[in-house]
């Protein structure tokens, strides 16, 4: 079985430290498997998941996604696989403010017509059952991402990632800003459409009340360990 990720051997540093910051010796995510990186805040949970989707360059290590060799990827090429192969949930979401929130999750398909094939159905009607599953009405989805609430917004920037099904989804922090319910829900509907597509699901949080959504839960400062001794 090809596994939806697989790192080697990454190392990050930042300008002037004489250890890196990132030193992770081996990740693997099965597809379908979901696994949680649980630490505090500013421990690298972001950084680490910034190498994994090629946003930050890659100093050295290896990473393969759905069996391709991403890091060996130009920067062009690395996006064009991202759009195909990951829906990425970042912190700051990333929305096209003055769209509707049902317009940035059905523009996927714009940037990717492998994961608009993998989408039954027309693609507002597709989007708009995400959106409904999070708790957002068709009044809320309609309106300009900008008028949404901040915990509004991160339920969109899930249902835009989880739109097409991509064989790995990686999620930081998209629980932050939602009370008990709306994080249960989101996490529930994460589970649930990483079962429908086969999608690989890795999280980073500092939230433990998250952990029982998952089949793995991993502390960062165990995966990261070999920064304390790496040169």
């Amino acid at each position: 079985m090809i596994p939806a990720l697989d790192l080697e051997d990454l190392r990050f540093h930042h300008p002037g430290q004489p250890r890196p910051f990132i030193a992770v010796e081996r990740l693997t995510l099965a597809p379908g498997e979901r696994v949680l990186i649980h630490g505090p805040s500013g421990c690298g949970k972001s950084t680490l998941l910034s190498l994994v989707t090629g946003i930050r360059p890659l100093q050295r290590g290896d990473i393969h996604i759905a069996g391709e060799a991403f890091s060996d990827l130009s920067q062009r090429r690395r996006d064009a696989f991202r759009a195909d192969h990951m829906g990425v949930i970042f912190q700051a979401f990333n929305l096209l403010p003055y769209l509707s929130a049902l317009d940035n999750v059905a523009l996927t398909p714009a940037f990717s017509p492998r994961r608009r094939e993998r989408e039954p159905g027309e693609r507002a009607p597709a989007a708009l059952a995400l959106l409904r599953r999070l708790g957002l009405d068709e009044t809320v989805a309609r309106l300009p991402a900008h008028q949404l609430s901040f915990g509004q917004q991160q339920r969109v920037a899930a249902a835009r990632a989880l739109f097409g099904q991509p064989e790995l989804i990686v999620a930081d922090e998209p629980t932050s800003a939602l009370d008990s319910g709306h994080r249960d829900g989101l996490m529930r509907l994460l589970a649930d459409q990483c079962e429908r597509g086969g999608s690989a699901l890795l999280m980073v949080s500092h939230d433990p009340a998250v952990a029982p959504f998952f089949h793995r839960s991993l502390a960062f400062e165990a995966l990261n360990r070999a920064a304390r001794h790496a040169a």
